[in-house]
Protein backbone atom coordinates (compact mmCIF):
# COMPACT_ATOMS: atom_id res chain seq x y z
CA UNK A 1 0.00 0.00 0.00
CA UNK A 2 3.07 2.19 0.83
CA UNK A 3 4.23 1.86 -2.65
CA UNK A 4 1.27 2.51 -4.57
CA UNK A 5 0.92 6.07 -3.21
CA UNK A 6 4.41 6.99 -3.13
CA UNK A 7 3.93 5.57 -6.67
CA UNK A 8 0.65 7.48 -7.42
CA UNK A 9 2.24 10.58 -5.50
CA UNK A 10 5.55 10.63 -8.08
CA UNK A 11 2.98 10.26 -11.12
CA UNK A 12 1.20 13.51 -10.42
CA UNK A 13 4.31 14.93 -9.65
CA UNK A 14 5.90 14.13 -13.09
CA UNK A 15 2.58 15.27 -14.85
CA UNK A 16 2.02 18.77 -12.99
CA UNK A 17 6.17 18.97 -14.07
CA UNK A 18 5.70 18.48 -17.49
CA UNK A 19 2.81 20.31 -17.45
CA UNK A 20 4.80 22.99 -16.19
CA UNK A 21 7.95 22.72 -18.20
CA UNK A 22 4.94 22.77 -21.65
CA UNK A 23 3.03 25.88 -20.24
CA UNK A 24 6.90 27.56 -19.79
CA UNK A 25 7.76 26.51 -23.93
CA UNK A 26 4.25 27.23 -25.36
CA UNK A 27 4.86 30.73 -23.49
CA UNK A 28 8.14 31.56 -24.80
CA UNK A 29 7.21 30.33 -28.47
CA UNK A 30 3.90 32.73 -28.05
CA UNK A 31 6.25 35.27 -27.22
CA UNK A 32 8.51 35.06 -30.12
CA UNK A 33 5.54 34.79 -32.59
CA UNK A 34 4.10 37.66 -31.16
CA UNK A 35 7.44 39.84 -31.53
CA UNK A 36 7.71 38.31 -35.04
CA UNK A 37 4.42 39.28 -36.39
CA UNK A 38 4.58 43.01 -34.55
CA UNK A 39 7.98 43.16 -36.44
CA UNK A 40 6.31 42.34 -39.30
CA UNK A 41 3.82 45.11 -39.22
CA UNK A 42 6.41 47.27 -38.67
CA UNK A 43 8.32 46.47 -41.50
CA UNK A 44 5.67 46.30 -43.49
CA UNK A 45 4.22 49.43 -42.85
CA UNK A 46 7.47 51.45 -43.38
CA UNK A 47 8.10 49.39 -46.79
CA UNK A 48 4.32 51.03 -47.95
CA UNK A 49 5.28 54.43 -46.25
CA UNK A 50 8.34 54.18 -48.48
CA UNK A 51 6.44 53.62 -51.45
CA UNK A 52 3.97 55.76 -51.21
CA UNK A 53 6.51 58.40 -50.77
CA UNK A 54 8.53 57.60 -53.55
CA UNK A 55 5.19 57.27 -56.07
CA UNK A 56 4.19 60.92 -54.70
CA UNK A 57 7.07 62.54 -55.57
CA UNK A 58 8.05 60.38 -59.11
CA UNK A 59 8.51 62.39 -61.67
CA UNK A 60 5.21 64.63 -63.11
CA UNK A 61 3.50 64.10 -59.85
CA UNK A 62 1.59 67.27 -58.88
CA UNK A 63 4.16 67.97 -55.73
CA UNK A 64 7.18 66.95 -57.53
CA UNK A 65 5.94 70.43 -60.04
CA UNK A 66 5.31 72.04 -57.03
CA UNK A 67 9.23 71.31 -55.88
CA UNK A 68 10.42 71.76 -58.41
CA UNK A 69 8.47 75.66 -59.14
CA UNK A 70 9.81 76.20 -55.38
CA UNK A 71 13.40 75.65 -56.14
CA UNK A 72 13.45 77.44 -59.21
CA UNK A 73 11.60 80.17 -57.57
CA UNK A 74 14.04 80.22 -54.40
CA UNK A 75 17.08 80.67 -57.25
CA UNK A 76 15.79 83.17 -58.79
CA UNK A 77 15.46 85.39 -55.48
CA UNK A 78 19.11 84.29 -54.71
CA UNK A 79 20.74 86.13 -57.52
Amino acid sequence: MGKAIAYLVAMIAGVIVVGWIAVSVLHVLAGALAYLIVGAVVVGGGLYLYGKARRSLAPGTRTQRRIEAATKTYRMRQR
